[in-house]
């Protein structure tokens, strides 16, 4: 799996140990549960560190900030949507291929309610954040755009990432606005998304296009 830019995350240095990988997951892991049960505003780093059972300065050691840890908690959702998304088998055909990315977008939206509860409420406030959300979706561009590229020999390369940047972008938005409706109209939206996607791509891949 391609990992994100190690610029990106707040981290103030990287586990290199198993043992010290295993605390900065326990510090993510309670960190998301706090974020989701306080709010972000609200929980402390004091408050982290005691429910992960590290010492304050060993929190510290690799995040500087509260914000740092949030940033680290951006990169690792991005990383498990990308690695869930690439396992997709591109071999199926086009349109089967991306309804199940849009099922599995949905899906991961579901599984992480985190993922929405936490950024919603420091949406706009963190550039460090967009710029990690930016990288992801440039990362699931430039991978569709290549998977596009393997299907027609008609397309040109800039032809192959503009679609895949309307796409992304599309479903990405689309599906992260429904998570603010009622489960019934959610799945709605999901079937109207992938119609939308659906005419888009028959504009560019007809119908028996192989």
């Amino acid at each position: 799996m391609s990992a994100m830019p190690s610029n990106l995350g707040g981290m103030r240095r990287k586990p290199r140990q198993v043992r010290s990988q295993e605390r900065v997951n326990r510090i993510l892991d309670v960190s998301e549960e706090l974020f989701i049960s306080q709010g972000y505003a609200t929980t402390t780093t004091n408050a982290i560190a005691a429910r992960a059972q590290v010492p304050i300065g060993s929190l510290y050691q690799f995040f500087p900030d509260k914000a740092a840890i949030l940033q680290a908690l951006a990169v690792r959702y991005g990383n498990l949507l990308y690695q869930q998304l690439t396992a997709i088998d591109e071999q199926l055909p086009l349109l089967d291929y991306i309804n199940q990315a849009i099922d599995t977008t949905y899906r991961f939206f579901s599984d992480n309610p985190g993922y929405h509860a936490v950024f919603m409420e420091v949406q706009g406030t963190i550039r460090e954040l967009e710029k990690i959300d930016e990288a992801a979706d440039a990362r699931l561009t430039q991978n569709l755009a290549e998977s596009l590229a393997k299907r027609s020999h008609n397309l040109a390369a800039l032809d192959c990432q503009a679609i895949a940047f309307v796409m992304v972008k599309t479903i990405g938005n689309l599906l992260w606005l429904s998570l603010n409706q009622e489960k019934t109209f959610q799945q709605r939206l999901l079937i109207e998304t992938k119609r939308l996607v659906s005419s888009y791509l028959q504009s560019y891949f007809p119908p028996d296009h192989g």
